[in-house]
């Protein structure tokens, strides 16, 4: 199984025998003992890549969560559990894992020498549970009661543009607006269509629609060409802290943004009972705190305190 998952996690039977310290021909040997014992195809296997069948994607859930509680009773059994050793396994967004988690990961191996981090940034939502892994950062309201959350702090969605932009298009006073001007969208924050805050005294949220002028899956990208004033675009306050502190993007409908959404730590019901895990959150939280803190002082000044609990009063309504 630990061969099998190991094949998973590298990519190739090369990666495998790497990381487990088999020859490839052992690993094959072993992933063939698993197939011949399940009695199915795991892996689709080609001279270039690996892909699971539809068997294989059920049987390293199920793997997966097997080595984790074996790793946990191993560690109990030999009465490591309040020394943080072994593989943590973290997973973030692309830009919040590289410019916010990532310094924080380097401090902490240096910190703690037994522990080795793999980081996956991927801009989806991940399962920590079915894809094995310890911790996420995850930016977004919560709705699985199986996970311990540390609230880390609260993150705006901006409108921005750059004031070149701004002073040669029409004025952006109510999201209704956005329709006269130039789009530069992004998948997770809608394509075709944005989404704000009913107006007072309605219940309705306002969709507005339009047909994006640059459609881009890259959040660095759609910074570069918001900047270089091709045209307005929405993303997170972080992601844009620096270039609104240096005057490069104006926030624009401050007044009509969502409610902020909540950051956090995550991590599977346990895992916080292995020392690996519960150092990394105990020297994360306070750092990610800081860090979070500051990216929003960089901001322009959110909508007012009013504004505010004007919408949470419709929204509970």
């Amino acid at each position: 199984m630990k061969v099998f998952v190991a094949t998973l996690d590298e990519g190739s039977l090369t990666g495998a025998g790497r990381k487990t310290g088999r020859s490839i021909a052992a690993v094959s040997r072993a992933i063939a003992f698993l197939e011949a014992r399940v009695g199915a195809p795991l892996l689709h296997r080609t001279t270039r890549s690996i892909k699971l069948s539809e068997a294989g994607e059920r049987y390293a859930v199920a793997c997966r969560k097997l080595l984790m509680e074996l790793e946990e009773a191993e560690r109990s059994a030999a009465g490591e559990r309040s020394v943080p050793r072994g593989t943590l396994t973290i997973s973030a967004t692309v830009f919040a894992g590289e410019e916010i988690l990532r310094p924080i990961v380097d401090a902490f191996m240096d910190e703690y020498p037994t522990v080795n981090v793999r980081v996956y940034l991927l801009d989806r939502q991940v399962n920590l549970i079915d894809e094995g892994m310890d911790l996420a950062l995850r930016l977004n309201h919560l709705s699985d009661s199986t996970l311990v959350a540390h609230r880390i702090g609260e993150v705006r969605r901006v409108v921005v543009a750059s004031p070149r932009y701004l002073a040669a298009h029409p004025r952006i006073v109510e999201p209704a607006d956005l329709s006269k001007h130039q789009i530069i969208a992004m998948d997770h924050m809608g394509m075709a269509s944005w989404s704000f805050p009913p107006v007072e005294g309605s219940s309705v949220s306002r969709s507005i629609s339009f047909t994006p002028r640059l459609v881009i899956n890259s959040v660095r990208a759609a910074i570069a060409s918001t900047v270089e004033g091709h045209g307005v675009s929405r993303l997170l306050a972080y992601h844009v802290a620096p270039e609104i502190k240096q005057g490069l993007l104006q926030v624009v409908l401050a007044d009509a943004e969502p409610l902020p959404m909540p950051v956090h730590i995550i991590s599977p019901y346990g895992r916080l009972a292995v020392p690996k895990v519960r150092a990394f959150v105990d020297f994360a939280l306070p750092r990610l705190r800081s860090r979070f803190a500051a990216l929003a002082k960089d901001v322009a000044t959110p909508p007012t305190k009013a504004t505010i609990t004007r919408r949470a009063k419709v929204f509970t309504e």
